[in-house]
Order: C-alpha cells, then sequence, then structure tokens
C-alpha cells in the first residue's frame, strides 16, 4: 500500500490512523520493524508528514507471536522438491496475524513439511502470493528461496496466469467485459477498497460469462494487477458484487463468505522450466447454491 501526502499534517504515526484500522501503538511498532517506510527510508514515530512524501505500509504485520505447526487437512494438488499446489478452502486464513495466529494455512504447510522458503519471514513461510480467506481455490507455495524468488518475479511480471469463477448478483448483459479502473483504501471504510484515483493503482480485470440465472450472473475472470480485494472491487464497481460478500454487499451473508474461487492457475516450473497447469472446481456448498438456480 503506498500513500502520497497531499497537505502538511502531523506527525506519522497519528496520520496514518486515518488510513489503516489499527491503533497508533501497533502503527508505532510497525514504524519501528521497518512496515512503514517514507521515502523508501526508515523513519520514527514522532515523524512529521510533508506534501510530496511517499508512505508505504506493507502488509503482514504481527506483534509477536509464535507461529506453531497444526495438523491441519489441506487439499495438496501437487507437489515437489521446490513447489506446493494448494487448494484453500474458504474460510481458511493464508497465514497468522493479529487476531489470527491459529488455524491458518501457514499453520497447517508448517506441519506438513519443514521445506518453506523463508523470504517472506517466519510468518508467511512460503508464501508467495494470497487470496482472501473466504476465497476458495488454487494457491502456489515455495519450498525453497529460489523457487521463491522466482516465482515472485514472473508474478510481478504477470507471467503466472490465474483464473476465477464467480457468482455475481444481477444479470449481466455483455459476453466480455474489461474493467480498467485504479484501486485504492476506500476513505470511509478502512478495511475496504475502492475505485478511486487518490492514492490509488491501476487495476485491470477482464470478465467472460459463463452463463446466466434468474438474478444471477457466472463468470470466469482474469487479472492484469494483483490488487487487494480487485475483483469484489471491481464487480462492486460495475454494480454487480460477487453473491454472498461480506464486505462489498449490504446483504445478510452466511458464513461461506464471498462466492469466489480461484479456479486454475498456469505458470512456467521454477527448476524444470516445465509448463505447468492446474485446475479445481469449485467448492461443494458453490456448486450447489449454483445448481440451484433458474437458467436464464
Amino acid at each position: 500500500m503506498e500513500i502520497e501526502v497531499k497537505e502538511n499534517l502531523t506527525r506519522i504515526d497519528k496520520f496514518l490512523v486515518d488510513y489503516l484500522s489499527e491503533s497508533r501503538s501497533t502503527i508505532a511498532k510497525m514504524i519501528e520493524n521497518s512496515f512503514i517506510l517514507v521515502n523508501g527510508n526508515k523513519v520514527k514515530a514522532n515523524y512529521n508528514v510533508k506534501i510530496g512524501d511517499i508512505i508505504t505500509v506493507e502488509e503482514g504485520f504481527v506483534e509477536e507471536i509464535d507461529i506453531v505447526p497444526e495438523d491441519i487437512d489441506i487439499d495438496i494438488i501437487y507437489e515437489d522438491d521446490d513447489i506446493i499446489i494448494v487448494n484453500k478452502e474458504s474460510g481458511m486464513v493464508v497465514h497468522p496475524g493479529n487476531g489470527n495466529i491459529h488455524g491458518t494455512l501457514v499453520n497447517a504447510l508448517l506441519h506438513h513439511t519443514s521445506h518453506l522458503s523463508d523470504i517472506n519471514g517466519e510468518i508467511r513461510p512460503g508464501i508467495v502470493h494470497r487470496i482472501d480467506k473466504d476465497t476458495s481455490g488454487l494457491m502456489i507455495v515455495a519450498k525453497n528461496n529460489k523457487a521463491h524468488n522466482i516465482l515472485a518475479d514472473r508474478l510481478s511480471r504477470h507471467e503466472i496466469k490465474r483464473e476465477y469463477i464467480a457468482l455475481l448478483k444481477g444479470e449481466f448483459l455483455s459476453d466480455t467485459a474489461t474493467i480498467d479502473a485504479p484501486i485504492g483504501r476506500d476513505k470511509v471504510n478502512r478495511k475496504r477498497m475502492a475505485v478511486t484515483s487518490i492514492n490509488s493503482k491501476n487495476a485491470i480485470t477482464h470478465l467472460r460469462v459463463i452463463e446466466r440465472y434468474k438474478n444471477y450472473t457466472l463468470v470466469r475472470l482474469s487479472l492484469e494487477t494483483g490488487r487487494t480485494h480487485q475483483i469484489r472491487v471491481h464487480m462492486d464497481y460495475i454494480g454487480y458484487p460477487i453473491y454472498n460478500d461480506p464486505v462489498y454487499t449490504n446483504d445478510n451473508c452466511s458464513e461461506f463468505g464471498q462466492f469466489l474461487h480461484s479456479a486454475s492457475i498456469d505458470f512456467i516450473h521454477p527448476t524444470t522450466n516445465e509448463p505447468m497447469h492446474f485446475e479445481v472446481d469449485v467448492p461443494k456448498y458453490f456448486k450447489e447454491f449454483i445448481d440451484s438456480l433458474e437458467k436464464k
């Protein structure tokens, strides 16, 4: 997350309270541990922000906790000496954080293997990319730093292709669409992202209709960028939010969360350079709900 300061204000820890869902004391600890930088440099919590400052906030800060292996069932689709492909279930947090120190995918991975990359530190071992807690589907995990670096570089250059399946509220009329709209932190609700021109980054999502139902549309989505909540924000922005999304709809949602599934992933293996393709069906609850709908 990047924030550009537009006016001379006050000390950075006080300024960031309005942008982050954290207390001033936690923000101060993030600054001390270099999770927050100004113009690429470490500062102190009493630093006074100035016009033109670029504040970078790195996600994943966790106050001191012990990350322990836990015997949790996970659906491993593929594994070799370099990578693991996991089909993450909806409801599972990817890595520990404040308020979520147990039951995460990382806890399960640490029980499964002692071979995970440590580039992202002890909180996120092996995690090359994430998907939201209530988004299900495919993720790549790196078992060593060499594989991690190669995959992270290819991800940054958009050479890893990921496609998602989502159920949208409403009947989307076009067969295809491209949403090109910048995404940044919502100014009112700091837990949400939004389409905005303020402190935002470009975001592009491609959409293709799979099936239309009465009051719903099943779609396949691919990303050119990987912004936080990108698909969820873009679908809400065009007026067809993802069904059962507790953040981007005002509906009473079930515990399953948004009907969004990481369905397929294509990439070049970091060691063998072989093309890799994996695809998994939507979860049972997702499929049963679709099967109950009336087709158009």
